[in-house]
């Protein structure tokens, strides 16, 4: 007995030979009709196939493709500890996990951790690491790795710019998987100081703190990150000049899709730039204003990003007896026109800045009152009105304002020092023509950065100071306002004492309640809007030249150029086609 499949077969031979008869039946016209009534059908079927296709397929990422960028300076401690470059952070965000993450709405979310609870007296915080952690050579991430990193931060031999974030915090392991956290007093702002990237204990825990920055592995680093260290390529001289990283297939939060990163390390920002114009990489950060704005004109893709940054003016009143008077101090206020700078300097690329918060900041209000004039005729009048009401007179001879006391003649003369840096030069020279607009004498003293920092900022030998604070994400301007930091190493550069405001900042810090500390940052504000310690002037903004092949990419606020990779793991450039109900199905699962 024949088949099933055999008969089928026979039939369709069958079918298949009278068709043909068929067709050589056909005249030559009807031929040509057949052929287009089948031509029509295969067509119409394929355009419904299409229709189908695009009705139940969806494009997603997938994993595939490198992504390459440049960046000045060359990185020294790829290690969480000791990072302090721009090149050195870049490479830690890429290579560490820490307990919690950055995510792009400025959010903190799990990362090595699964769970985290706080003690209702804000002092003791318990982690619950996540199962199946793994750092890049394959070993377990345990609590005792967390444990180890702590207390590494906080030996004072080993030097870690970290270690004041970790000042007074006791640490202790309850299994492999726990990790718990006893501050001395609470401190609202501490969640943050736990995206801290942690190291594997077992290839660290044989270094001494004294040979600490000089083991291997602070550039052949292991960590747990999304993208592991594939090799590291140096100069004649040892120095790294590129940086080949992979995705790391047990990242917890999942592996990255783009394959590969390459990272290209410069000495300049000319060669930075060559190596961008003729396409030798893909993307640079912090990227200056005037040239955002004609590759923005170009068509390239730029990217911004608030940077939580208060430029300004910070008056040393015990250096500069000028700066002891109240209307001097509000008179330069009204005279600065922010919007000036923000346009010829930053090529539009900042937001002006009236109080010590700066935009997006926790507790932020915007300062008007007196200093809301629209055009400099205004300002100078309103300024001039202020200081004559003080005394103040225009000299004969050259127009300084000077002002007579029992004891001698005071002159309007001050000097303001700042960086090198030509952002910071040309914005000070603005404020040097608006300031004199008005009969003042400004001297601009522009020193080396180096040299700013340990000869005039850290005695405090300055009359006034143009510079800029990194206030950071969850702000504490405790350090930038507190009286306790007037004297190095403390912040406080306008040496700013206020009873008040002490208190506001000494509360807020400790406080959970965050619409407590709102309200107590706003009362900070206003108190020092009314003395005017200080000119604010300008927030910048972060500027990176980004390739369109890259999609995926959520910058959310910048506090340091290395938070661009925060969730690096999300970007991609290959994608596939897969039908809907597997992609849901899918995501359920994960989720």
């Amino acid at each position: 007995m024949e088949s099933t499949q055999e008969t089928d077969r026979k039939l369709f031979s069958i079918l298949i030979s009278r068709l043909k008869e068929i067709i050589a039946s056909f005249s030559i016209k009807e031929k040509q009709i057949f052929k287009i009534l089948v031509l029509t059908a295969v067509l119409s079927g394929s355009s419904f196939l299409w229709v189908l296709q695009r009705s139940f397929l969806e494009t997603i990422p997938a994993r595939g493709g490198s992504f390459s960028e440049g960046i000045i300076g060359t990185p020294r401690f790829i290690n969480p500890l000791l990072a302090v470059s721009d090149a050195d952070r870049d490479m830690t965000t890429l290579v560490y996990s820490g307990l919690m993450r950055l995510a792009p709405d400025d959010t903190l979310i799990p990362d090595l951790a699964q769970t985290y609870t706080i003690s209702p007296d804000g002092r003791t915080y318990t982690f619950t690491l996540r199962e199946n952690l793994f750092f890049h050579d394959r070993s377990p991430v345990t609590s005792e790795d967390v444990a180890f990193t702590i207390l590494k931060a906080q030996e004072s031999a080993v030097k870690s710019p970290r270690r004041a974030n970790w000042d007074g915090v006791s640490v202790k392991t309850d299994g492999p998987d726990t990790v718990i956290f006893v501050l001395k007093q609470p401190y609202a702002p501490f969640l943050e100081n736990t995206t801290l990237g942690i190291l594997p204990k077992h290839l660290w825990e044989t270094v001494t703190a004294e040979q600490f920055s000089l083991n291997q592995l602070n550039i052949a680093a292991v960590g747990s990150g999304p993208y592991k260290i594939d090799k590291i390529t140096k100069n004649t001289e040892g120095i790294p000049r590129q940086a080949i990283l992979s995705s790391f297939s047990k990242f917890v939060l999942g592996a990255p899709y783009i394959q590969t990163i390459r990272l290209t390390f410069y000495s300049n920002k000319q060669d930075l730039l060559a190596a961008y114009q003729t396409r030798s990489i893909d993307a640079m950060s912090t990227v200056p204003p005037s040239l955002a704005e004609t590759l923005s004109k170009r068509g390239e893709r730029i990217e911004t990003a608030p940077l939580p940054r208060v430029f300004g003016v910070f008056f040393n009143q015990n250096e500069q007896p000028l700066f002891a008077d109240a209307a001097i101090r509000r008179a330069l206020n009204i005279m600065t026109d922010r919007s000036i700078i923000i346009n010829e300097v930053l090529r539009g690329y900042g937001t002006p800045l009236f109080g010590p918060l700066p935009k997006g900041a926790l507790g932020y209000q915007e300062e008007i009152s007196e200093i809301d004039i629209a055009d400099q005729d205004s300002r100078k009048k309103e300024a001039l009105a202020i200081l004559t009401k003080d005394g103040w007179k225009p000299n004969a001879k050259d127009g300084i304002l000077e002002k007579k006391s029992k004891k001698e003649t005071l002159r309007l003369a001050f000097s303001v020092a700042t960086s090198d840096i030509a952002e910071l030069k040309e914005a000070a020279e603005l404020l040097k023509t608006q300031w004199e607009d008005i009969g003042a004498e400004v001297t601009l003293q522009i020193f080396e950065l180096g040299d700013l920092n340990q000869n005039i900022i850290r005695p405090r030998k300055y009359d006034a100071l143009f510079f800029g604070e990194i206030i950071g994400r969850d702000a504490d301007p405790f350090a930038f306002w507190h009286s306790s930091q007037r004297l190095d190493p403390g912040l406080n550069i306008a040496l700013y004492a206020n009873i008040t405001t002490d208190k506001l900042l000494e509360a807020a810090r400790t406080t959970s309640d965050k619409q407590d500390r709102v309200k107590k940052y706003q009362l900070f504000q206003k108190e020092v809007a009314e003395d005017v310690p200080a000119v604010f002037t300008y927030t910048p903004k972060f500027i990176y030249a980004f390739p369109n092949a890259v999609k995926g990419f959520l910058m959310g606020s910048i506090t340091v150029p290395a938070d661009r990779f925060a969730s690096v793991y999300t970007w991609y450039i290959e994608t596939s086609r897969v039908w809907k109900i597997f992609n849901t199905f899918n995501k359920n699962n994960n989720n």
